[in-house]
């Protein structure tokens, strides 16, 4: 429904948060396409994750966050969690004294009508099938993300929140997360927070920049990578975010000031 009326499925206006007196986010506006990875990127302390708190209900916040056309502001995370937003944390978050099915089961909501989709997760990641018995803190990085990604998958959610999946990961292990959330994204739309620009440049259509808890650029990705001008003033990168190879990572490194522009399109 969403795709067909061409609205966004997540629609964020007017964000504001203040913890303890101080003012984090000062009116975020961002968009999350109804299909395919909207990646939100910015500098360490831009109020990414804030921004992607606030949206999940963790930290208290004004303005407005809608969801498939709902306001969710004023609701409950769990509620939130329930009306079908999927979160994958920056840490992953899985259990490792727990097999793989174990870590699964447990994320299971269950209820009438509502059963795990283990047919979706183990057609997009049949290696989880596979080690179903393997203790979930023996698997690799990137299985364990795998694993987080696998667990939002379960429940029918509409849209994925990933905070950061490849952060600390080797090359190889980022290469393969990539491919997992590039097999989830072909199933539920995701909000995909990183830093790495080739990952971005490889899996998200549309982007959104942050800079000092607003939003300062919005529009496709694909354009903002290939200006080195636009990187270098939205997102500090000394050097130019032309093509590399999907397993390289390109951290967004300390640079000028941010210049905050105008937003774009949705």
């Amino acid at each position: 429904m969403t795709a067909a009326t061409g609205r966004p499925l997540l629609a964020v206006r007017g964000l504001r948060v203040v913890i303890g007196g101080r003012h984090i986010l000062h009116g975020v506006d961002l968009d999350v396409a109804p299909a395919g990875v909207t990646a939100l990127l910015g500098r360490n302390g831009a109020g990414k994750t804030t921004t992607v708190r606030a949206v999940l209900g963790l930290v208290p916040r004004t303005g407005s966050v809608l969801l498939d056309g709902a306001e969710t502001v004023g609701l409950a995370t769990h509620t939130l969690v329930r009306r079908g937003i999927g979160y994958v944390p920056e840490d992953r978050g899985v259990f490792a004294g727990l097999t793989v099915a174990e870590n699964l089961r447990l994320a299971e909501r269950g209820g009438p009508g509502n059963p795990a989709d283990y047919a979706l997760v183990h057609d997009l990641f049949p290696e989880l099938a596979e080690r179903a018995a393997q203790p979930a803190g023996t698997l690799s990085g990137g299985q364990q993300q795998m694993v987080a990604i696998a667990r939002t998958l379960l429940n029918g959610n509409r849209l994925i929140i990933a905070d950061e999946p490849t952060k600390g990961l080797a090359p190889r292990i980022v290469s393969e997360v990539a491919a997992a959330l590039e097999r989830a994204a072909e199933a539920v739309p995701v909000l995909l927070v990183e830093q790495n620009l080739a990952l971005v440049r490889r899996l998200a259509g549309h982007c959104v920049v942050l800079a000092d808890g607003r939003t300062a650029h919005a529009g496709p990705a694909a354009e903002l990578l290939a200006d080195a001008g636009a990187t270098r003033t939205l997102l500090g990168v000394g050097r130019s975010a032309g093509p590399q190879p999907p397993s390289e990572t390109a951290p967004l490194t300390p640079g000028a000031a941010v210049r905050p522009l105008q937003a774009g399109g949705s």
